[in-house]
């Protein structure tokens, strides 16, 4: 596993995350993957620390709670070893929000409860509107307050699109962004987001490195688990043309030696300097032996970069 330095923040955290909404399940009615085994889960996080995997990002939306109950249950013995960015402000998976300093003061505790921890090392806004934080003079002051008392290490948020992520950096003074980034999705690189961070020394985490599972060539429409996958609400459309669009990937990226489809989609991102860290959803142990993997493989050259942004410009 090789390691990144978390922005300008001190911290270094291994380059493959462990991405936890997956294992929070279908828990007070959010819908990530479907059904899990907390057996099952509770193996995934040790394995992935067995393997050199460092960074946990979860939410306290993430089973309403109980993907950072699992985290506090794997790591309580182990806290030292693991670094905890997880997230607040969203109320429930209607997606109501609340970013009142009462209300952030409130779930940070209960965050903290859950991760059986004193401290959290990144805690990020959740998915908040720019003009909500314009509009809140309290709010960055309040998250600084957090970091003097030692609640918190340090304070990013995690931006509904790379274009509002521009916003944010640019106005306020977040560590770290957490935006959407893939094969299928170059918003981050076209709206010059990731040149912006690295010039402010600013963390950029990527979520959605295998676009939902669609970038691993292991998933169509018709292997979508049912009505407690979220991806069931989607087009098929959309659905379909991802799909195809991962094919033509997988046949233009060859160096690493051999490889599966989702290691390539994991060295995409990491071929990106300005990334801190990928975040892949894990739901088992496989899938922790199958990403970290992607570390050691290294970064795309620069003529597979060529070839995926043609099939991008031309498929997405």
């Amino acid at each position: 596993m090789k390691y990144r330095k978390l922005g300008n923040s001190g911290i270094v955290v291994s380059e493959i995350a462990f991405g936890a909404w997956g294992i929070g399940g279908s828990s007070g009615g959010h819908d990530a993957y479907g059904i899990t085994d907390d057996k099952v889960s509770l193996r995934a996080l040790h394995a992935a620390l067995e393997a050199g995997i460092t960074l946990y990002d979860t939410s306290d939306l993430y089973g309403m709670g109980h993907s950072e109950n699992l985290i506090g249950q794997a790591f309580r013995q182990k806290r030292d070893q693991v670094i905890i960015a997880t997230k607040g402000g969203m109320l429930n998976p209607s997606g109501e929000q609340d970013f009142s300093t009462s209300y952030l003061r409130g779930a940070l505790e209960r965050s903290l409860t859950r991760l059986s921890s004193d401290y959290i090392d990144l805690y990020q806004l959740h998915s908040p509107p720019p003009e909500e934080l314009e509009q809140n003079s309290t709010l960055m002051l309040f998250l600084e307050s957090l970091v003097q008392e030692g609640k918190v290490r340090v304070v990013g948020v995690s931006s509904r699109s790379p274009q509002e992520a521009v916003l944010l950096i640019e106005q306020f003074g977040f560590s770290s962004v957490q935006i959407n980034l893939n094969l299928l999705d170059w918003r981050a690189i076209d709206c010059g987001l990731l040149k912006r961070c690295q010039e402010l020394g600013i963390a950029v985490i990527a979520r959605t490195p295998l676009c939902f599972g669609f970038l691993t060539g292991r998933y169509g429409w018709d292997d979508i688990s049912g009505p407690q996958d979220h991806r069931a609400r989607w087009p098929r459309e959309k659905v379909e043309l991802w799909v195809a669009a991962a094919a033509r990937y997988a046949e233009v990226i060859h160096s690493g030696g051999v490889q599966t489809a989702a290691q390539k989609a994991l060295r995409f991102c990491l071929s990106f300097d300005a990334l801190s860290a990928v975040i892949p959803g894990i739901l088992t142990d496989e899938q922790v032996h199958e990403n970290a993997l992607a570390s050691s493989l290294g970064v795309l050259t620069p003529e597979e970069l060529s070839q995926v942004e043609r099939i991008y410009r031309e498929s997405c």
